[in-house]
């Protein structure tokens, strides 16, 4: 019997991008809540309050926006001052827009984020908490929740 190890990478930064182009799509303001109190952030102190940053990372506000995998990163002018910003996604709490407040709390990572695979088991088993797939042709019953 032998194991393999997976490790998944974060999903918080394919969320954050998910979320600041569907913002985007629907013609409004991304903005990102930062805990500037992290590791390498890079914000101008003045911006701060309480240890929480709010940046408008809208096209129009800023200059080489990028998202990647590891942090968030553009040049913005503060008070006139022209500044690079450098946030890791770890700092990046939330993204909404501006106009609405809709949006999303970005989640923790997930603890424990590999996963051990036993060889004994098929790839395509169910875990055991797993409701049973609906019958085929038949569409699951989903229930809005307002």
């Amino acid at each position: 019997m032998t194991e393999e190890t997976f490790r998944m990478s974060s999903h918080r930064p394919y969320l954050l991008r998910a979320l600041v182009e569907w913002i985007n799509d629907n013609g409004m303001t991304p903005h990102l809540m930062v805990d500037a109190g992290v590791p390498g952030v890079q914000v101008p102190p003045t911006a701060v309050k309480e240890e929480r940053v709010v940046l408008n990372i809208a096209e129009r506000a800023v200059m080489r926006l990028h998202i990647d995998n590891d942090a968030v990163s553009f040049t913005a002018r503060f008070s006139g001052t022209s500044f690079a910003v450098h946030v890791p996604i770890a700092a990046v709490l939330a993204v909404y827009a501006r106009e609405t407040g809709q949006g999303m709390a970005l989640p923790d990572d997930i603890p424990g984020a590999e996963l051990s695979v036993d060889d004994d088991l098929p790839p395509d088993s169910t875990p055991p908490d797993a409701p049973p797939p609906p019958p085929a042709g038949k569409r699951p019953h989903l229930r809005v929740v307002k």
